[in-house]
């Protein structure tokens, strides 16, 4: 959503769409493998989880690399001035703002169950 120099707003732009949906295809991605790691711990499936974990650490990567800043949010800045937490995904605002606290810390605890189960700490 973009605003005029009233402070009105106007219709979001057609590539800031495209580029809200890809990069709400791509968070669903992520969270799906993050919500896999404990799944496939508990089922005895380490092999699976250290792979999702993998996946989610390409994206660590990436975050870091690019200052803790998702790519897609570069670019869909491009496409607007208005900038809420969530202007460049379709998530509810609460869930964009805290999205790398609350599902880092998903994350780590899933590494965490995945270390245990390596380390027979978990049956």
């Amino acid at each position: 959503m973009t605003r005029n120099d009233n402070g009105l707003r106007l219709t979001t732009p057609p590539m800031l769409r495209v580029i809200k949906v890809l990069h709400t295809l791509v968070w669903a991605f992520f969270v799906g493998c993050i919500v896999a790691i404990p799944y496939h711990v508990w089922f005895g499936s380490l092999r699976t989880a250290v792979v999702f974990s993998g996946i989610v650490m390409l994206e660590v990567v990436v975050l870091v690399l690019n200052r803790w800043t998702c790519p897609m949010t570069t670019v869909a800045a491009r496409y607007t001035t208005d900038r809420p937490d969530n202007f460049d995904i379709y998530l509810p605002l609460v869930i964009a703002r805290y999205n790398k606290q609350v599902f880092g810390t998903f994350y780590v605890l899933g590494l965490l169950l995945v270390l245990a189960r390596w380390r027979g700490w978990l049956l």
